[in-house]
C-alpha cells in the first residue's frame, strides 16, 4: 500500500488519483466526526465537501510538519466550529452507549455524565436522547467539539489538542466545563 507522504506528493503535483486515494482513506472518520457534531445527514454531508475542498486547496501548502490526519482533523473540527447552526441540531442516541476515556478506561456515557447512579424507574417515561441531545446542543461550539471528540469519537486530549490547535490543558478544562453543564442540565431529569 502506498504511503500517505507519497501520495501527498502527487496530489500536490497535481496527481487527482492519488489525491482521491488520500479523500477514501479518511473519508469516514471526516463523516462520522461531522454527523456527531450535527447528527443531521446534509449538515455532515456538507461539512464533508467543505472539509475535503479546503484540503484539495490547501494541499500544495501542507509541509509534513504534522502527520496528514492531524491536518485534516483540525480542519474537520475547524469547519464544525465554525459551521452555521440550522435547525438539525446535535443528537446523542443513548446513556447507554459505550464510550472510552482513557487508553483502559470506559464505560457508559451516563457514568460520565449523571453523576449518580441511573435508576431504571427514573428513566421511564423520559426521552433521554432529547434531554442528552438539548444538554450537548447547550454547550458552545468549542466544548461541544472536544466533547464529542473525546467521548464520542475516542480520540486522546493530546490527539484533540493539535486538532483544535489548543494545549492539552485547555481541552481538559473544556471537557471539565463541558461534563459539569451537562451534569446541570440534566440533574432534574435524573431527579424523582
Amino acid at each position: 500500500m502506498i504511503q500517505d507522504f507519497e501520495l501527498i506528493k502527487q496530489a500536490q503535483k497535481g496527481n487527482m488519483a492519488s489525491f482521491e486515494e488520500l479523500l477514501y482513506r479518511y473519508d469516514k472518520q471526516v463523516l462520522n466526526i461531522a454527523t456527531s457534531f450535527r447528527n443531521n445527514e446534509e449538515d455532515a454531508k456538507d461539512i464533508y465537501q467543505e472539509v475535503f475542498m479546503r484540503v484539495y486547496k490547501g494541499l500544495k501548502n501542507f509541509q509534513f510538519k504534522s502527520e496528514f490526519s492531524t491536518w485534516l482533523y483540525r480542519i474537520t473540527t475547524n469547519v464544525c466550529i465554525s459551521f452555521k447552526r440550522r435547525e438539525g441540531k446535535h443528537n446523542i442516541d443513548s446513556l447507554d452507549r459505550e464510550i472510552r476515556i482513557d487508553d483502559e478506561d470506559g464505560g457508559k456515557v451516563s457514568d460520565f455524565i449523571a453523576g449518580d447512579e441511573i435508576t431504571d424507574n427514573q428513566a421511564v417515561g423520559s426521552d433521554l436522547s432529547v434531554h442528552i441531545k438539548d444538554a450537548v446542543d447547550t454547550l458552545p461550539e468549542k466544548q461541544k467539539m472536544a466533547f464529542i471528540l473525546k467521548y464520542y469519537e475516542g480520540y486522546k486530549i493530546k490527539e484533540i489538542a493539535q486538532m483544535m490547535q489548543c494545549s492539552d490543558g485547555t481541552i481538559k478544562r473544556y471537557l471539565f466545563t463541558a461534563t459539569n453543564k451537562m451534569r446541570d442540565q440534566l440533574k432534574h431529569v435524573f431527579e424523582n
